[in-house]
């Protein structure tokens, strides 16, 4: 059977200000005999183009040397003061490397800092804005920044001792844990996994600068061919002569309902008059809390839903997305959107509750569900991305399969949460028929049972990728 590996290469892989009066832009949904309204300015968006959306600020800032100066690098590396970064720090180097975060040049100074974590947004030289909405930073303690003393540059290794990039022209300031936790998800109560994991007992300085990234970030699991970088996706775009290229992040397993959502999708763009809409099948492959799927796992499943074809890897790029998951709602899913922009995304599918979680202390979810695509809708730097939402889907029992929730039969629809769909896997128990493709859900099972094998003090082999 053929590896998804094998099927992706088969198909050939304006400035504005703050104080303007915000338009939602929505991409409206191709019905019949409905009418869509302000139709000069919905033709103005949605205008068929060929090209890829420029990334912000016009061009990606790439931040991996020259490979001819790789050795110099290193040696200079070697006799600047120190910092060990963490797996997350590692994740958010590869981010900036590869201009995820376009037009950062490496980790936030405080002026970044503050107009992110109070603005949402960076203000460029030529006074237009971006989006920018989660802070990306590097934290020091006290013992590392009294080492630091005078100097401009610091080098940054990972666990193993390796040097990874250099940190130039740096700026020291205090970390505002608190504020800073409150901003970005809009609680400070404790449980909230990212916060915990990497602000909470983190240090009380942060340290800001350009970033020179030594070599290429790489993982070494098997999955390293999945992780394009924005530079590589366009060019796979390009080289697939797409002329719409539509994004969806996911962090979870694709089910037959996922599958309805990006078909149906790519036919509402043929009807809008592009010729070649291409899907970005884009999981998240940085941290994520503990009771997520992971990574390799949730890859391995990707590759049965390709393989059974419920997703056409004729019209289908899989890539992994580097960054780490705060769980932070609106906020943090202006950040996913605007990835994708520099990718060359120019629609963004939203749906229930993106990026969200359940409340740590109270039994209720964090976000309202909605805010999310409404947030996406009117933030600052994203008017040039179309917002695809979600439209519904549930188990149809009168068809046997997944279809867009029709509110007239109400009865004739089952709803399969999260958590019902990990407790059948765990239970080893069979979704209906049609919920999802048997290959797929066969993936699900075996990770389950490997979590039992686990638990009863044997070693799970790992996932062959």
């Amino acid at each position: 059977m053929a590896s998804m590996a094998t099927l992706l290469s088969k198909t050939s892989f304006p400035s504005h200000s703050l104080f303007k009066t915000f338009d939602t832009h929505f991409a409206p949904p191709i019905r019949v005999n409905v009418a869509i309204g302000t139709k000069a300015r919905t033709n103005q968006r949605l205008r068929v183009s060929s090209g890829l959306i420029e990334p912000d600020g016009g061009k990606l800032v790439e931040l991996v040397v020259e490979e001819s100066k790789r050795d110099l690098k290193k040696g200079e590396a070697l006799s600047l003061p120190r910092i060990k970064l963490s797996k997350i720090d590692v994740e958010w180097v590869h981010v900036l490397s590869e201009g995820w975060a376009t037009p950062l040049g490496g980790f936030m100074r405080e002026r970044e800092f503050l107009q992110t974590l109070h603005f949402n947004s960076l203000r460029l030289n030529d006074g237009s804005f971006v989006n920018m909405s989660v802070p990306i930073v590097l934290a020091i303690d006290d013992d590392q920044k009294h080492r630091i003393g005078e100097s401009t540059k610091v080098a940054l290794f990972d666990s193993k001792g390796n040097p990874v990039a250099i940190l130039k022209d740096i700026e020291i300031y205090k970390h505002p844990k608190e504020e800073r936790i409150a901003r970005t998800w809009g609680t400070t109560a404790p449980g909230l996994p990212y916060a915990e994991e990497t602000i909470t007992n983190a240090g009380n300085w942060l340290i800001g600068g350009d970033l020179e990234v030594i070599e290429p970030i790489k993982y070494h699991d098997g999955l390293d061919h999945f992780r394009l970088s924005p530079s590589e996706l366009r060019d796979e775009f390009t080289r697939r002569s797409a002329d719409a290229v539509f994004a969806f992040q996911l962090r979870n397993p694709v089910h037959n309902g996922h599958a309805l959502l990006m078909t149906d999708t790519r036919k509402r763009l043929l009807d809008m008059g592009y010729k070649n809409p291409v899907l970005l099948l884009h999981p998240l492959g940085g941290y994520t809390k503990a009771d997520d799927v992971p990574l390799d796992w949730r890859m391995k499943q990707h590759e049965k839903v390709l393989e059974d074809g419920v997703l056409d890897p004729e019209t289908t790029v899989v890539s992994i997305f580097p960054s780490p998951m705060h769980y932070a709602g609106p906020t943090e899913v202006q950040w996913h959107a605007k990835a994708r922009i520099n990718a060359g995304a120019n629609f963004y599918i939203v749906g229930r509750d993106p990026a969200g979680m359940g409340h740590p202390v109270e039994k209720r979810d964090l976000y309202d569900a909605d805010h999310g695509k409404k947030v996406l809708s009117m933030a600052p730097g994203l008017e040039r991305l179309n917002i695809l939402p979600f439209r519904v889907a549930a188990y149809d029992k009168t068809q046997g399969k997944m279809a867009f929730f029709d509110p007239s039969r109400p009865q004739d629809f089952v709803f399969i949460s999260g958590t019902k769909m990990r407790t059948l896997a765990r239970n080893k128990e069979s979704p209906p028929d049609g919920f999802m493709c048997p290959g797929g859900w066969k993936v699900l099972v075996d990770y389950y049972d490997s979590l039992a094998l686990s638990s009863n003090g044997k070693v799970p082999e790992p996932v062959p990728v």
